[in-house]
Parts: C-alpha cells; structure tokens; sequence
C-alpha cells in the first residue's frame, strides 16, 4: 500500500506513517543506493518525487545523499518537515505536482517510489511527468522509479477490500477494478476517541501501466531504460510481480 497524495487531500496524511509501518524505509534506502553503486553512478543532487512525509528523502539525506523532496499535498509536506527537523536534518521540500515539477536548476537523481507513477491515470500526465523530469536531468543522470503492475491491479487490488487495524487507527480499505487497468479506492478511517469513533474517507484512483507504455514514454522523454528489477530485488521481474522498479538513464 502505497500514496502520494494529491493537493487538498488531508485525512490520509494524518494516517500515512502508521499504515506504512511495514514499508521498511531504511531498507528501501540501502536499496536505491546500491542500484546506483551497481551503475557506478554518483547520486549527486537528488530528487525524491512524491516524497509523501519524507520517510524515504531522510533516510537518504543521513545517508549523506544531497536531497529534496516533491509532494503535491500540503499536508503530507508539513509531516516531511517536521520528520526532518526532529532528525536535525536540513531538507528543502516543495509543493508541487509531478506532472509540472519546476526545479530551480539541474539534477543527477531523481527517485519516486511505493507506486506514486500510478497515481498518475491519465497517460498524458504520466508523459509530462517524465518530460519534466528529463528537463531538469543533467545528460547521464539516472531516474529510478517503480510502478505497479497490471498483474497487482487484475489480480491483487481488483475489487477487492482490505482491513487495517493498528492502534492508532482503523482503516478499510474498498476498491473498484474499472477500464484501462484503473482501480478506484475507497478508504475509511475510524479514530477512537475515549468511547467514540470518529470516521474520516478519502477517495483517489490508481492506473497501471504496461512495461511497453511506460518506456515509450520515458523514451519519448529522452531516457532509455537501463534496468528492470523485481522489487527490491536485482532480478528480472517476474509475470506475477505486483511492482517493477525501472532505472533510466538521461541520453
């Protein structure tokens, strides 16, 4: 489960980190950074896109990786601010929606992670997403990113509902498998107050996208895709794998 969340869209951003528990940010980290030690490609100044809280930007910003963080919600960006402070850390977030991202210079790495490409259900989006990104991307830059799979979506997601009972919040968890690979979600929350619960919901749409669609589109934005992998893993993936990690180069 993953979600980056759109402007305005608040509810989420309060329950973000503890439905997250089980994402293993370090580890994700550790992973991003030896994908670039297997390239011999210095991270340089990064980009974390759709960094949601900022779990992922201060985990490689104690790694000692020069980075800042991109989210199109407010409130998930307040969180992001705080997380860093309360590491001591020095990170500059920003505001802004992905598909019209507007860097104050150049970059060597751009990172977006936990399926935030798929919040993306509009091809057009998704394209202006990567030419933004190319834009910005110093010539050999690396863009790393992974998607879920059509597979997750048919299969895994599809129509589906989902309960997470965590101690700070209860969370069900509805979708709807719609065309083009599209899955409408549904989430409630229930937060318990003393002897009251009290409901809050969001609603948002992810799409998934075929490994043809994708790199036509990141071809078309100037990359070429370098690696495919499992996730996490640095094998080639799988029929039945819910999420791909792509790693492209900027030509």
């Amino acid at each position: 489960m993953s979600y980056s969340a759109p402007a305005g869209y608040n509810s989420f951003s309060e329950y973000y980190d503890t439905l997250m528990q089980n994402v293993g940010y370090k580890a994700r980290c550790e992973y991003i950074m030896k994908a670039f030690e297997r390239l011999n490609h210095d991270m340089g100044l990064s980009l974390d896109l759709a960094c949601g809280t900022g779990s992922l930007t201060v985990e490689l910003k104690k790694n000692g990786v020069d980075v800042y963080g991109i989210d199109a919600s407010y409130d998930m960006l307040s969180h992001a601010r705080e997380k860093a402070e309360e590491n001591g850390l020095d990170i500059l977030f920003l505001c802004q929606k992905m598909q019209s991202i507007d860097l104050y210079g150049t970059i060597d790495t751009c990172v977006c992670t936990l399926d935030s490409i798929n919040h993306l259900v509009k091809t057009s989006d998704v394209q202006k997403t990567f030419d933004r990104v190319s834009l910005f991307m110093n010539k050999g830059g690396y863009f790393l990113f992974d998607a879920n799979t059509i597979y997750k979506h048919r299969e895994v997601l599809a129509d589906n509902t989902f309960v997470y009972d965590t101690d700070d919040v209860f969370c069900v968890w509805q979708n709807s498998l719609k065309e083009n690979n599209v899955v409408e979600i549904e989430l409630d929350f229930f937060e318990r107050e003393g002897n009251v619960y009290y409901r809050t919901d969001e609603k948002f749409s992810e799409r998934a996208y075929s490994d043809e669609e994708l790199t036509s589109m990141l071809e078309k934005a100037g990359f070429e895709v370098v690696e495919r992998f499992s996730d996490m893993t640095f094998e080639t993936p799988k029929v039945d794998d819910q999420r791909v990690v792509y790693i492209a180069r900027k030509k």
